[in-house]
């Protein structure tokens, strides 16, 4: 994969484009004036691997809010706003690391001028967040229902509005929860524009299903060399965003970390093979070193699959050959795998 240069945008202390890595953002899901809770589940995003961090500004608390948030987190703090133009001004006094708009709903050119006059003061980028349930209406009338092309056309449009304005320190997002729509949208817009490029496929769904429409948006995305941020969004715990965020990095081999690949079991497999990858999948959920684990249940593709690992097991009835760089290195019961694996995995 050859990645798109785009331009290089600070938010706060992480960088998004140029020859940044690839980032996972999420958004809290709390209400962002109850400030224990934002925290709270701000740490839990942090402890996953979350490097920026979304909230709602509804509301003037919400935008007061930022200020003791930030306070208590250690990453960049993005500031959703919709609407209100004052909310966006408060969010990026209170110290918001960038803002998300779409300045069409804003209230106007007056407004959006107040708004940049805010971001440059404080040197803090706009998103600029186009959905395909709130386009123009112009643009709905001449395409007559959203599709990749509005969808490009109005962040198109809004771009060159804070061009016009000579505001230059933008990032970009085209979302539908179509996700052909989705991808279309983005490769037009990566050919329009050297912006860094928020990926993402909005309203997603449910765990499974969320997971698979933005594994394959976001994933087919990135393969083409298109995009410098992500989002995963669900509905759901936002920590199961970052986890699938990193699985899809993972798997494109734009983040490193540990593989874990286990077979699906059949008639062959004689112990519990789907609790114990679930057990080992969850005891290694923060490691960081970029091993392979096999888990296999049977003495078919498990001996082979195991060898090609850094580490892994090959299930027989009642116990399992333990593999390490390729070598037999030990026979243990079905009640020990687990301990056992865990500890050789900690010697690497």
């Amino acid at each position: 994969m050859k990645r798109k240069k785009t331009k290089k945008v600070k938010v706060g202390n992480v960088y998004i484009g140029g020859d940044s890595p690839v980032t996972i953002q999420s958004m809290t899901n709390t209400k962002t004036a109850n400030i224990k809770d934002t925290i709270e589940q701000i740490k839990l995003l942090e402890k996953a691997g979350c490097e920026i961090i979304r909230v709602a500004v509804p509301d003037e608390e919400s935008a007061q809010a930022i200020k003791k948030i930030k306070k208590e987190i250690n990453i960049p703090l993005v500031a959703d706003i919709h609407f209100d133009y004052k909310l966006a001004i408060k969010s990026i006094e209170h110290g918001a690391d960038k803002i998300r708009i779409n300045p069409g709903n804003v209230g106007g050119i007056d407004k959006i001028k107040e708004i940049i006059k805010a971001a440059k003061h404080y040197n803090i980028p706009i998103r600029v967040g186009v959905n395909s349930g709130s386009l123009e209406r112009d643009i709905l009338e001449k395409y007559k229902k959203p599709c990749a092309e509005a969808l490009a056309e109005s962040a198109i449009r809004n771009v060159k509005l804070l061009e016009d304005l000579d505001f230059f320190n933008i990032v970009v997002s085209v979302k539908s929860s179509n996700v052909l729509e989705t991808i279309e949208s983005y490769k037009i817009l990566s050919r329009s524009i050297d912006y860094p490029l928020h990926l993402g496929v909005t309203e997603s769904g449910t765990l499974i299903s969320g997971t698979v429409k933005s594994s394959i948006g976001i994933g087919l995305l990135l393969y083409e060399g298109i995009g410098d941020t992500i989002r995963v969004s669900l509905t759901d715990d936002p920590v199961n965003e970052i986890k699938v965020a990193r699985e899809i990095l993972k798997s494109l081999g734009l983040r490193k970390g540990i593989e874990i690949v286990s077979c699906p079991t059949c008639g062959r497999t004689n112990i519990n093979l789907i609790e114990l990858a679930q057990k080992i999948t969850r005891e290694l959920e923060n490691y960081t070193k970029p091993i392979k684990v096999a888990i296999m249940g049977c003495a078919v593709n498990g001996p082979g699959e195991a060898k090609e690992a850094d580490i892994g097991i090959a299930a027989g009835k009642g116990d399992a050959l333990i593999f390490k760089k390729g070598e037999i290195i030990k026979k243990v019961k079905e009640s020990e795998i687990l301990e056992e694996l865990l500890k050789e995995i900690e010697k690497l």
